[in-house]
């Protein structure tokens, strides 16, 4: 008995202290990569979460306002730019589960004005993929207010036939997104918090953030002066969640492991996983990018350049014996003040949530991101 008793007390003491040293490096290899970008960048505050095989480690570092000196903690609000996006999609996801939506509708459906116009011919899949037809980046300055944006996508004229060019684009994903809402016969903002945000347990997750809050909601910094988001045309649909690193990396990890959702969300989850169409180095589904997995540093890099931003792509429908391989799932996001970027491998159980409260270049986030990950969960 007591050498039962002794062995069991050392199993005890033991598995604490291996936790322990394990976070220890993990700790490690993250400052390893963060400390050197935000010295380079002038990064006032960023949060970083990662998920290995299940478990959640959340590491913070600077302050959420330069003026106040408020630290980064796990409840710090970060805008998270076009990350939001695969939320958008996701609720668009659960549209489609519950019978409220199809995919190969047409916008002109639920918004009778833009019926028989050219991006009536555009399926809500081709919003979501950017492939409508060469929906621009941005909406024009001009547009401002609901009558101006229905009035831009009534007048829109398409560049491409549908299905045939990725152009990465903000009103492209705001009209799915809008379309959504529509579908659910709610308010976007709600049906996001209450639906999206309420199933995967972000619980301090918010597309207009109350007062309560507030004092959680840090301070961007463009040209070393703070700012907020300011809103634009469907700005919700597109770039409007603020959340924390806890609660991005609780979506991140039901998205490796869905099992856990209930039967239509799960459904929703799987929906954004799909490969529609391959655009050069990656795959576009729904929200997130894809990348077949293992993946090269250059490889991802090259997923996240200007140009992919930028530039129209020819678009290919994937197949299915590409369609059936293992992905990396990543999608980047900016606002003036905040740059987001997350990135997760289901085969490997391994996803990065990095928040920061500056808009920093993409090909940093890729980087740190891409060494963090191959140093804790290596290429097979």
């Amino acid at each position: 008995m007591r050498l039962l008793s002794s062995a069991i007390l050392f199993v005890c003491l033991a598995v604490p202290a291996a936790r322990a040293a394990d976070d220890d490096r993990i700790r490690a290899v993250v400052e390893s990569a963060i400390r050197p970008v935000m010295a380079r960048y002038e990064i006032p505050g960023m949060a970083v979460a990662l998920t290995l095989g299940g478990q959640p480690h959340v590491f913070t570092f600077g302050v959420a306002s330069k003026e106040a000196g408020t630290p980064v903690s796990d409840a710090t609000l970060f805008e998270i730019g076009s990350v939001s996006k695969t939320l958008t999609a996701t609720l668009a996801g659960y549209a489609q589960a519950t019978g409220k939506l199809s995919l190969g509708d047409h916008p002109g459906k639920y918004l009778p004005q833009l019926k028989g116009s050219p991006i009536d011919r555009a399926t809500l899949l081709h919003l979501g993929t950017y492939s409508a037809g060469g929906l621009p980046l941005q909406f024009p300055d001009a547009v401002e207010g609901d009558a101006a944006t229905m009035a831009y996508f009534r007048n829109w004229i398409p560049g491409a036939p549908p299905g045939t060019q990725r152009r990465y684009s903000n009103p492209s994903l705001g009209l799915f997104g809008l379309v959504t809402s529509v579908a659910l016969k709610d308010d976007f903002a709600h049906a996001m918090e209450s639906t999206v945000f309420t199933a995967f347990g972000m619980t301090h997750s918010f597309i207009r953030v109350p007062s309560r809050a507030m004092p959680d909601y840090a301070w961007g910094y463009s040209q070393g002066k703070p700012v907020r988001m300011s809103a634009g045309p469907l700005a919700e649909e597109t770039y409007g969640v603020r959340t924390t690193a806890p609660d991005l990396l609780r979506f991140v990890q039901a998205n490796i492991d869905p099992s856990g959702l209930a039967a239509p969300m799960r459904r929703a989850v799987e929906a954004t996983h799909v490969g529609y169409f391959r655009a050069g180095p990656l795959v576009q589904g729904l929200g997130w990018e894809q990348f077949a997995y293992p993946v090269s540093r250059e490889w991802l890099l090259g997923g996240n350049a200007d140009e992919v931003i930028n530039d129209p792509q020819p678009a290919f429908p994937v197949g299915a014996k590409e369609a059936a391989t293992a992905r990396i799932f990543d999608k980047t996001g900016s606002t003036r003040g905040f740059g987001a970027y997350v990135a997760f491998a289901p085969s490997r159980q391994i996803g990065i949530v990095m928040l920061a409260n500056k808009n920093y270049p993409i090909p940093a986030r890729v980087d740190a991101a891409w060494s963090i990950l191959d140093q804790l969960a290596p290429n097979p």
